[in-house]
């Protein structure tokens, strides 16, 4: 496996590659979410480059917050984790290569599908998702990109990005990685205390409850919605259900997305119910 840190080593890298290149980009802090996306990443592709940057672009004020500055950071580990699993290459950028000269002056820009739901809760991210993410698209040219669906906002975008630009890749996202208990897994849970822990599991039992009142044919989001707002330690900023290819509100079975701080941590979660 090789660790590259550089522009010119990642293009010299994709030249070299040969049948098909996947690549999983990642903001590092690796855990078994990000394992599931490379471990079937390893099994369909023959070149498999894994990103791991932490980009300040879709962090509140381009970084300069504690989100950003206490989010997790261990490329010894992380490298670890993608020899562990096969990688071929981990590219590894500091935000000086990634944006010579500072902050860019061209931004892909989301429109309305990027400033709703966590758009709205955090303005800017997703154009600074996208914008990373069609840099990383331009300089590896994967065949396939992975994703998981625990972002599924973060998905759709991406996908019309790809629609949009007329990227020649394949996105695939893979199920939501859960623990035993039922949380979704993020590189955040390890700020959560075993109380937030424990609270926290209220996101993924409003999203069951959601699934069982279709399952039963009465769907009442409101209902759900007003017993997770009134749950212990949970700061709720929205439960709603979309249409999962505009993100727009919709009566009907969708894609059920929930936000929520707890314990000082900002949670997301989410399920395609019907």
């Amino acid at each position: 496996m090789r660790v590259i840190t550089t522009v010119e080593e990642l293009r010299a890298a994709r030249a070299e590659a040969t049948g098909t290149v996947g690549l999983v980009p990642t903001m590092g802090a690796l855990h078994s979410g990000h394992g599931t996306l490379i471990e079937r990443a390893r099994r369909e592709v023959d070149t498999l480059i894994t990103s791991v940057f932490l980009n300040p672009l879709q962090f509140t004020d381009l970084g300069d917050t504690d989100d950003y500055r206490n989010y997790p950071r261990d490329i010894e580990a992380d490298s670890t984790f993608c020899e562990g699993l096969g990688v071929d290459i981990v590219f590894a950028p500091s935000v000086e290569e990634m944006y010579p000269g500072g902050i860019p002056q061209i931004w892909v820009r989301t429109g309305e599908m990027g400033t709703v739901l966590e758009g709205a809760s955090r303005p800017g991210h997703f154009d600074g998702v996208a914008t990373v993410v069609n840099k990383l698209f331009n300089l590896a040219k994967p065949d396939v990109a992975y994703f998981g669906q625990k972002d599924a906002q973060q998905v759709a975008v991406l996908r019309r990005m790809v629609r949009d630009l007329n990227h020649d890749v394949e996105i695939r996202t893979l199920p939501i990685a859960r623990a035993a208990d039922g949380l979704a897994q993020s590189s955040r849970n390890v700020r959560l205390s075993e109380a937030g822990r424990s609270q926290a599991l209220a996101l993924s039992r409003s999203l069951r409850t959601l699934q069982e009142q279709v399952d039963a044919g009465a769907l009442d989001v409101d209902a759900v919605r007003a017993e997770l707002a009134a749950s212990e330690g949970v700061t709720l900023d929205y439960l709603v259900v979309v249409d999962p290819d505009t993100l727009q509100p919709t009566s009907e079975p969708g894609l059920a997305l929930v936000a929520a701080t707890v314990d000082g941590v900002r949670l997301i979660d989410n399920a395609l119910l019907g």
